[in-house]
């Protein structure tokens, strides 16, 4: 990014914080006189940050992001540039609460998945794609067409999801799993240590 796409982007993210301000601040129901008596900055000083005519500052920020409870950085909504960390914000699908792992779209999509105990009675289900699980922690029950399998933690299993399948728990407590799923049907390429040739013989 050259000089002027850098001032470009910041220019664009502080106009957005006076909206973002406002829906923050009416979301929760908080008035501007609340506001204004719960962080010390005037009025009108608040009114003039929200319509864009005041510019952003830190001092500003700071006291409005104390008082709403929430990060620094969500209201002014910077680019995380240089930043891996990815932030999770959990769904709730199915019964099952669900973090997407993956920021943006693409063939590939992961997902850290809680699943209560009481997810437990089978429902297959039929849709494109190609499914990779890996189990946490606890037990999964896993349904796969005529498989009826009880994995516990560090087991993996893969499928074509156009198979009738569904998974949860198998009652006895909540599960933890890793989900990779393809929309398309990309399978999953998973690099394993392969096993000594004494490991071999054991086996046979």
């Amino acid at each position: 990014m050259d000089g002027v796409e850098h001032s470009s982007a910041i220019s664009q993210a502080l106009a957005e914080v006076g909206p973002r301000l406002k829906r923050l601040r009416t979301e929760r129901g908080v008035t501007l006189s609340a506001l204004a008596e719960s962080t010390g900055i005037s009025k009108s000083t608040l009114s003039r940050l929200e319509s864009g005519q005041r510019r952003p500052s830190l001092e500003l920020l700071l006291p409005i992001a104390q008082a709403h409870q929430v990060p620094l950085d969500e209201l002014v909504g910077a680019p995380e540039v240089g930043d891996p960390r990815v932030r999770l914000k959990p769904r709730h699908m199915h019964g099952a609460t669900v973090l997407p792992l993956t920021r943006h779209p693409g063939p590939l999509q992961t997902f850290k998945m809680v699943i209560p105990a009481t997810r437990s009675t089978p429902d297959p289900c039929t849709h494109e794609g190609y499914e990779w699980l890996y189990v946490l922690a606890g037990q999964l029950r896993l349904v796969l067409a005529d498989h009826d399998l009880v994995m516990g933690a560090g087991e993996a299993a893969e499928f074509d999801t156009r198979l009738p399948h569904w998974f949860g728990s198998t009652g006895d407590g909540p599960v933890e799993v890793l989900s990779l799923f393809g929309r398309q049907g990309e399978r999953m390429h998973v690099r394993a240590k392969p096993r000594s040739r004494a490991e071999g013989d054991d086996a046979r």
